[in-house]
């Protein structure tokens, strides 16, 4: 039986879909284009990171599947840039770009489109402002889950949230709500002083109370560690995502009794 293998690489763009600068990505005069950028930035040292990796971008098995080729017709260039030429003979795999239908810009909704379900309404994202999250939606996580309060409540990156209000976290009880330009609730929180299954019972909470604002997902970030240590997150993530609008790929096989 033919089967197929999706490969995911989150925010790995080869050029701009023609409404990029609805979504701020748009950058003037150069475009939205993260691969290319990554590999301008490794032929210019950019990229090294002691111990890890230096020089140029090596990517010779997708380079022979042919994502030089399918970033060159995306980005209108004439060829592929040299770092992602395939091997002399061609690639040996069938190669393209896809421009997304569905509205909005999240991880579900590009999920959703490859499986044959594009989301016909862009998910709600929170605004930039503090506090981020409507009051009545706090107030109702706060009074459902029994909570002391919440910390943070604006967009932030992960790691910082949790190095600013951890402290505080851990002697108030008050887990640590944050978003970012993506459509997210998350909610990160102490495995051990809060409890992993508690958070989770608490992300299941604001997952009901976020389908009245059209979020995509709603994130438990588990972390551990000490002020002294400093701290960590697990890998004990869980993501509670909207459902798609309508039956997926899968779903229409899983009726035709074939193996998902």
């Amino acid at each position: 039986m033919p089967r197929a293998l999706v490969i995911v690489l989150d925010s790995v763009g080869i050029g701009a879909a023609e409404d990029a600068g609805a979504y701020g990505d748009e950058v003037p005069d150069v475009g939205s284009d993260t691969l290319g950028h990554i590999v301008e930035a490794c032929r210019d040292g950019r990229g090294d990171k002691a111990g890890l990796r230096a020089g140029p971008l090596a990517l010779p098995n997708l380079a022979r599947l042919g994502i030089g080729l399918a970033h060159a017709s995306s980005t209108g260039r004439a060829a592929p840039l040299a770092d992602l030429v395939p091997p002399p003979g061609g690639p040996v795999a069938a190669h393209g770009y896809a421009v997304e239908t569905s509205a909005g810009k999240d991880t579900p909704s590009g999920h959703y489109e490859i499986m044959g379900c594009p989301m016909p309404v862009a998910l709600g994202v929170f605004p930039t402002t503090q506090p981020a999250f409507p009051k009545a939606l706090t107030d109702a996580l706060i009074a459902r889950a029994g909570l002391p309060g919440i910390l943070g409540n604006r967009h932030a990156n992960g790691m910082a949230i949790i190095e600013d209000c951890a402290a505080e976290h851990i002697r108030t009880g008050a887990p640590i709500c944050y978003t970012s330009a993506d459509s997210v609730f998350q909610i990160a929180a102490h495995e051990e002083h809060f409890g992993l299954e508690r958070l989770y019972a608490v992300c299941v909470i604001a997952r009901e109370l976020c389908d009245a604002y059209n979020v995509g997902r709603v994130i438990a970030r588990p972390f551990l560690g000490s002020p002294e240590t400093g701290f960590v997150r697990t890998g004990n993530r869980k993501d509670y995502a909207l459902p798609p609008p309508a039956d997926t790929l899968l779903d229409v096989l899983t009726r035709e009794g074939r193996t998902c």
